[in-house]
């Protein structure tokens, strides 16, 4: 199916690893321009050049901080014409409510859900002057299967996605769709250092990972490229129709709590 996003142009956060990279991969193989935005210039440089070497589409990079109101909105205005924009950038540490220090969970906060208020706000202003334009939020699965041991991250998700349903609603009035996706446990670098420090514990040899996913919705976790892909068709006018929703990338897996 043709996605008709050729020669379009892409904002992702959180471009450089993970499900941000595995976003900036599946929007480039649809001939999309992109631009990656992270804390790392050296990671982003690494994942342009990534990029690069399988398609051939301008990929710039971005090295912010998104949990700044002033960065993001500096990096909002060079991207200015972007017809989507990616909301990925976030990584809020798991802890119970006496474990999440009010300094911790205001930090996690900046980035994960005032990054993307921020971001879509700058973005929205753009958007609507022209009339048109996708946002895609990925949020995580807590927000809707809630963990207390990770309550910082289940109020944050679960904020964001009423944040999505919220704007979403009405920002097709100016032609404009914001969406969001739930994806569960992906398999990421981020991951797999976890599951890897698990199965240390746990079995005593890091590599035996695999079988602490056994219990997952056919047997493992998702691909990033399985979350790319949906962010890659909702951002589309193949979804034109689709707005202040958020789509469940899980397996099932929350439906089983």
């Amino acid at each position: 199916m043709d996605m008709k996003l050729t020669g379009k142009t892409v904002l992702i956060t959180g471009g450089s690893r993970g499900i941000g990279f595995a976003c900036a991969m599946a929007f480039a193989s649809e001939g999309c321009a992109v631009h990656i935005a992270s804390r790392s210039k050296e990671s982003l440089e690494s994942a342009r050049e990534k990029i690069r070497a399988r398609h051939n589409v301008p990929v710039e990079i971005h090295a912010a901080d998104f949990s700044k109101g002033d960065t993001v909105r500096s990096v909002v205005d060079a991207v200015g014409h972007a017809d989507i924009l990616v909301n990925n950038a976030g990584a809020i540490p798991r802890g119970d409510i006496f474990a999440m220090t009010e300094p911790k969970w205001r930090e996690s906060w900046e980035l994960k859900v005032f990054g993307y208020i921020n971001a879509t706000r700058a973005m929205l202003e753009k958007m609507y002057t022209r009339k048109k334009g996708a946002i895609v939020n990925i949020i995580g699965l807590a927000g809707e299967a809630y963990n207390y041991d990770y309550v910082t991250g289940s109020m944050g998700n679960a904020s964001l996605m009423a944040f999505t349903r919220t704007v979403g609603s009405k920002s097709v009035d100016h032609g404009v769709r914001v969406v969001a996706i739930n994806p569960p446990a992906t398999r990421t670098d981020r991951m797999l250092t976890l599951l890897r420090g698990q199965a240390e514990q746990k079995f005593g040899d890091p590599e035996r990972w695999p079988e602490l996913t056994k219990h997952m919705p056919f047997g493992r976790a998702a691909e990033p490229d399985e979350v790319a892909d949906l962010a890659v068709f909702l951002a589309s006018d193949r979804a034109s129709y689709i707005s202040g929703v958020v789509m469940t990338l899980d397996g099932g897996q929350a439906a089983r709590h």
